[in-house]
């Protein structure tokens, strides 16, 4: 199964850590975690608070333990297609999260969403070049985007990995729309 998968952050910097993940599975699964900063995890930018709006005081009371994410994150998505739309900043904060709970940090491998889109079109539309699929995924997840398009960015987890799901259907159905013009359907 596909699921997307999103991050907010304490901040864009080195030292930064996850305070919210969320995934969406194509099943219609949805989890949503804030994350109780572990011992040692100080740095704070005032300014991604603004963007995400989580304070440090609201993930001290209400977050779940940063070992109890990890653990959940790792049963929930072990045996699935794990995809983000910023591969290098969420896998540098599953790698911190899976870290700081004693786990291996690449217990999990997330793939970027273009991935999931150059699939969505390849299975869709066999028989094309790898260059045509590249192309086509790259045409219909920016048309995908376009139309699901609702407003400024939710920069929050769970509703950022929904419209990442919510975009690789668009492909799919933008591919399937493709297939059919090309019967003359």
């Amino acid at each position: 199964m596909r699921v997307f998968l999103d991050f907010e952050a304490s901040s864009l910097r080195q030292e930064s850590y996850p305070i919210e993940v969320g995934w969406a599975g194509e099943d219609g699964s949805l989890e949503s975690w804030l994350i109780r900063p572990a011992p040692g995890w100080e740095d704070w930018d005032p300014a991604a608070e603004a963007v995400h709006g989580l304070s440090r005081e609201q993930l001290l009371a209400a977050g779940r333990p940063h070992e109890e994410v990890a653990r959940r994150a790792l049963e929930a998505l072990k045996d699935h297609q794990v995809y983000v739309s910023a591969p290098s900043w969420d896998g540098k904060w599953m790698s911190v999260l899976l870290r700081s709970a004693g786990l291996p940090r690449h217990a999990l491998r997330l793939k970027d969403v273009d991935e999931a889109a150059r699939a969505a079109v390849a299975e869709t539309l066999p028989g094309r070049s790898a260059d045509e699929v590249a192309l086509l995924a790259t045409a219909f997840l920016a048309a995908a985007r376009q139309r699901l398009a609702d407003g400024p960015p939710k920069h929050r987890a769970l509703a950022d990995a929904q419209a990442e799901l919510a975009a690789w259907r668009e492909v799919r159905r933008l591919a399937e729309a493709a297939v059919a013009g090309e019967l003359g359907a």
